[in-house]
């Protein structure tokens, strides 16, 4: 340490010697096994965007502060829609009781999702509190240290070169304990970083490392992810723009990165400036998605936020389910096999022959194809026949169907009754629509 400046440097050897330690891989763990996720094993593993202040009513469709009980219907949501792996909180909650900030988020989450739960604290009490929330949940503290069911996650580094006290100190103790937890580095071109990208990918992997290796330096071998929002500032008014493509092109070039580092990769990724489902929501979401998956990125912060990150929106949430569903057929790729070549039935068919009548088009018309439900493949006649629905309504009333029936993910009385003993006062938990 600078005693004039008081910066702290890592020397190039000792960076060199921990990064050493670096593994790679990373998992999450859900309520129930079958959901656990590892990076890169399982990608494109796909969460929500989180931590927007505000939400779009689904019944008026006018912005408004968030509140917990949006944060249990989120949870049923994305319990249900196939393309999300982890659901990373996707709002405040405005209601929270005095005291009970982060606990009032994990709750309503917990008790409505069995996949991996992911999210941050704002202090070190909130940290405690959580911690005890997912230890009754398991059973006991020994049960969540065997099985820890919540990743934390935080933005520790503040671009440029400057790490944030209150984060830090949660991370560290995380690492300390050893329970799943890893920091996104979010430096911006043009206010909080150079603007070029070649420079904010220097920047911000100068920062990655830096928080990587003092992971290591708390615990050797560490599980961390590469994660990042980097984003080039839109100078014409100084506007956030993590919809811009340059995002993209950032995440590809630290995903690049991450594999050189042998660790996995990716972040909040997929977002949209957009402030309602229309085509630059769509646009700005499926290029940059695309974009990193092709480059190596294993986990996408992308699901159901608008505005810049400012407000989910249940219909952009099952429009982006479709998106991942997609992102998880490019990853299959092409099958090259001796059955997929399909020789004996071209041969069989001939030319100016059919397909349509062939059991090899029955046994592979459901594997072969993505068969979207949002995404509207009639000719015109039939849509204008049914009504000329938009993807925008009919993602609504496919989260209607969802949220207007019974939740299987919510655990036991038992267990509530002891969450509920601990914290008093705590909010509700309950999600549904009409309920």
């Amino acid at each position: 340490m600078d005693s004039e400046t008081r910066i702290v440097t890592f020397p190039r050897q000792i960076v060199e010697n921990f990064r050493q330690a670096f593994v790679p891989r990373f998992s999450f763990a859900g309520r129930d096994p079958q959901f656990d996720r590892t990076i890169p094993d399982d990608r494109p593993v796909i969460l929500t965007g989180s931590s927007a202040p505000n939400i779009i009513d689904p019944d008026s469709g006018e912005e408004r502060r968030a509140t917990s009980k949006d944060i249990a219907d989120i949870a049923f949501l994305i319990n249900e829609l196939p393309g999300y792996d982890v659901f990373s909180i996707s709002t405040l909650a405005d209601d929270a009781t005095a005291g009970q900030f982060s606990v009032s988020r994990f709750y309503p989450s917990l008790k409505n999702c069995l996949k991996p739960v992911r999210s941050n604290t704002a202090n070190m009490q909130d940290l405690l509190q959580v911690l005890e929330l997912g230890a009754i949940i398991a059973g006991g503290e020994e049960a969540y240290k065997e099985r820890p069911i919540i990743s934390h996650h935080y933005c520790p580094v503040v671009s440029p070169l400057t790490m944030d006290v209150k984060s830090l100190e949660a991370l560290m103790f995380l690492t300390e304990k050893g329970y799943p937890v890893y920091g996104s580095i979010v430096p911006n071109a043009g206010l909080t970083a150079p603007m070029t990208l070649t420079g904010t990918l220097a920047l911000g992997n100068a920062e990655f490392l830096a928080l990587g290796v003092l992971m290591q330096m708390i615990r050797p071998q560490t599980p961390l992810i590469y994660a990042v929002l980097s984003t080039v500032a839109d100078l014409r008014t100084g506007a956030y723009a993590p919809g811009a493509i340059e995002t993209g092109i950032l995440q590809m070039a630290h995903s690049q990165m991450a594999g050189f580092y042998n660790v996995p990769s990716g972040g909040y990724i997929g977002l949209t400036n957009a402030q309602v489902n229309d085509a630059q929501s769509g646009y700005e979401t499926g290029m940059n998605v695309t974009a990193a998956l092709l480059a190596g990125a294993d986990m996408f912060n992308m699901g159901g936020l608008l505005g810049g990150l400012m407000a989910f929106d249940f219909a952009k949430a099952v429009i982006d389910n479709e998106i991942a569903m997609m992102l998880k057929r490019i990853q299959q790729g092409v099958e090259f096999s001796k059955e997929n070549l399909a020789l004996a039935v071209i041969a069989e068919t001939g030319p100016g022959g059919n397909y349509m009548d062939k059991m090899h088009t029955f046994e592979h018309m459901r594997t072969t194809a993505f068969l979207p439900g949002l995404a509207i493949r009639d000719l015109r006649g039939p849509w204008e026949e049914a009504g000329r629905p938009d993807v925008h309504s009919r993602a609504m009333n496919a989260a209607r169907q969802i949220l207007t029936r019974d939740n299987p993910a919510v655990f036991s009385q038992d267990v509530d009754l002891k969450i509920r003993k601990r914290f008093d006062g705590l909010v509700s938990g309950d999600a549904g629509w009409g309920k």
